[in-house]
């Protein structure tokens, strides 16, 4: 089975071959840091953290940059009205980030460049293009002139007499500058108050898509594997990537662009100005979201497509989550009973169910389809849970011990792909001091009342157990049977 990837660049999906065997170079466009992240940032990043996992567990050594955008009119206009300066801000947004994407389980970057540690960098392309003749300086202003590049547009499939002018995702104040209107900033002149940096232009700040085309070509070189990103930056920020770089380097930027689709909000586009804006944050802490239901969310649907934030929609993936929990917490609770050795030690993918190996990874090849292998995640959980009840309630499983163990590290390793996790919890009665000794005194005082016909007692006894987490099971024939449930 060979690894397909829908590129926006060629329109259609294409077998994975990687620069180098085994490596892939990675680069994902960060947040302008500046608020707190939304749901669209959680979509993004959720996204490329699951490709990235996946290409690990496919035998890849991945290297993943993910840039930080920590000078834009945005965070200087935060700044101003925080009374505070653009480094505070960014400090600020930058930790926020970190703090929302680790409760998301996204694992950290290997690097994450900032347009401001990377001036060097891009002042030295710019340099380039102009030598080149590609890009101008005109009163401390440098500009691209995007007839240069005769295929622009080539990415977002726009044609510049279809264009109007000024939609280069900035706002360009001094037009009369421009040699022509498509034409974007490089370099801008530095504005009374504004940070600045030296350059041969005079004092300025860079524009915002030199930024990534230098960060790029800092940390991973002159082409890559893999750009990933938002819709939403297709044009004109992807495309001015790959006008600059490739001018300035005459190789490819990047050989597979990705794009996830966007986020709605009960049908309509998320944004400020609806009222229905959410961050990630608001939605874990004061929705009472849990993480993994989110991540949940976001992977019940193919990272291209739309996704449709609704309460029905996050309440299917809270019961969702609940059996996926199930079925991951089995090994932990029911392991010991069943003889297992070791539960803690993740298996080696040989001694996987080989089945779901299979299912999984085919979904996974078909260009990330997420909505698929969650399909064989359920299935294991279902299977796991259904013998967990019967574990609990007759005393036994029906599936063979060494069976259930393959099926139940199959599922946790499956799981870990897409960012799926537990923690084993603490059971509260343990922490009172509430020993299996104990409990098992309980039940006999309680059999021993029953035996009485102190009915009361019993009760008594069967409602303080229940009060911290002990279920009691009456069998058949006499007996009981007890399982904890916190």
């Amino acid at each position: 089975m060979s690894l397909t990837l829908y590129n926006t660049l060629t329109r259609r999906k294409e077998a994975f071959q990687p620069l180098e065997p085994g490596t892939v170079k990675m680069y994902c466009c960060g947040v302008t840091v500046y608020d707190y992240c939304h749901l669209g940032h959680a979509r993004s990043y959720i996204a490329w953290d699951t490709v990235r996992r996946y290409l690990e567990w496919r035998g890849y050594q991945v290297q993943y940059v993910q840039n930080f955008t920590d000078i834009d009119d945005k965070i200087l206009r935060r700044a101003r009205e925080e009374g505070s300066t653009m480094d505070a801000v960014s400090e600020k947004y930058i930790a926020a980030y970190f703090e929302d994407m680790d409760r998301l389980n996204i694992r950290r970057a290997d690097e994450y460049p900032r347009a401001t540690h990377t001036i060097d960098g891009i002042q030295r392309l710019i340099h380039e293009l102009e030598t080149k003749g590609i890009a101008y300086a005109t009163d401390g202003d440098v500009y691209y002139a995007v007839r240069s590049k005769t295929d622009y547009g080539k990415l977002s499939g726009r044609k510049l007499e279809d264009l109007e002018a000024g939609a280069s995702g900035r706002v360009d104040e001094e037009v009369v500058k421009k040699k022509d209107p498509f034409d974007f900033a490089l370099w801008k002149a530095a504005k009374p108050g504004e940070p600045f940096w030296e350059s041969p232009w005079g004092q300025g700040r860079p524009g915002w898509h030199i930024e990534c085309s230098a960060m790029v070509r800092d940390r991973l070189g002159d082409s890559i594997d893999i750009h990933v990103g938002g819709g939403d930056l297709i044009f004109p920020h992807h495309e001015n990537e790959i006008a600059q770089s490739e001018a300035a380097t005459g190789k490819p930027l990047a050989n597979y662009w990705l794009h996830n689709g966007m986020v709605n909000v009960g049908g309509e586009k998320m944004s400020k100005s609806l009222g229905n804006f959410t961050t990630i944050r608001d939605l874990l802490d004061k929705g009472g979201v849990d993480p993994m239901v989110m991540r949940l969310f976001v992977l019940g649907a193919q990272y291209r497509k739309p996704i449709d934030f609704t309460d029905e929609a996050i309440a299917a993936a809270t019961n969702g989550w609940k059996t996926l929990k199930d079925g991951l917490l089995f090994g932990y609770e029911a392991g010991a009973t069943l003889g297992w050795q070791n539960v803690t030690t993740a298996w080696p993918q040989d001694k996987l169910d080989p089945q779901a190996i299979v299912a999984f990874q085919t979904s996974m090849d078909d260009d990330i389809n997420t909505a698929g292998a969650l399909a064989v995640l359920f299935d294991l959980a279902k299977k796991l849970q259904r013998e967990a009840n019967l574990l609990i309630h007759q005393g036994q499983t029906e599936t063979a011990s060494d069976q259930l163990e393959v099926q139940w590290h199959t599922l946790v390793a499956l799981a870990d792909v897409l960012g799926l996790e537990v923690q084993p919890m603490v059971k509260e009665a343990e922490v009172s001091g509430l020993s299996d000794d104990a409990i098992e005194d309980l039940i006999a005082q309680r059999s021993a009342a029953k035996k009485a016909r102190d009915f009361a007692e019993a009760d008594r006894i069967r409602n303080d157990l229940q009060a911290q987490g002990i279920s009691l099971i009456d069998q058949p024939g006499g007996g009981t049977r007890w399982h904890r449930t916190v």
